[in-house]
């Protein structure tokens, strides 16, 4: 049972290093994840899907560091693992204007936990008090904005 526990820290540790990496840290999330990670999900309310390998995330955060918003928080919903595999689910507020729920799956590696794989759904736009009509369209299209110019799409 303690190996069981300490690997649920682990996990948690890992995890920690992403909700830390993803807002700059680079040094963070090439620790966190395994060299050949995924990434997929979806932003509904824009009508968004993405799918690529999680270095270009990286290069993501290390162009433009500080996605998360001025609201941002995180909640760890689950963490469950047997023997070298797992999984946990994650849900954040106001990272890129959006909520999420993060799926990542994780595995043990030459005895050391890495994500690889993170699936994501974008659950709703993050409300913002905005005044002036402009802003407020803006505010809907920036988080689908950073993807777009990051990946080379015209907006």
């Amino acid at each position: 049972m303690s190996s069981y526990l300490s690997d649920v820290e682990e996990v948690r540790r890992v995890i920690q290093l992403y909700i830390d990496g993803s807002n700059g840290d680079v040094a963070k999330l090439k620790e966190a994840f395994h060299p050949d990670a995924l990434m997929m999900g979806q932003i509904v309310p824009l009508g968004m899907k993405t799918y690529f390998p999680f270095k270009t995330f990286i290069d993501m955060v290390a162009a433009k560091p500080g996605m998360a918003g001025p609201n941002y928080k995180y909640y760890v919903r689950s963490i469950d693992v047997t023997n070298d595999a797992g999984v946990a689910v994650v849900a954040e507020t106001d990272f890129l204007g959006c909520d999420f729920v993060d799926y990542f799956s994780v595995a043990k590696i030459e005895g050391q936990w890495k994500i690889t794989n993170k699936t994501y759904t974008c659950t709703g736009l993050t409300p913002k008090p905005l005044k002036i009509g402009y802003w407020k369209i803006r505010g809907l299209i920036a988080p689908a904005r950073y993807l777009l110019e990051y990946l080379g799409f015209p907006y």
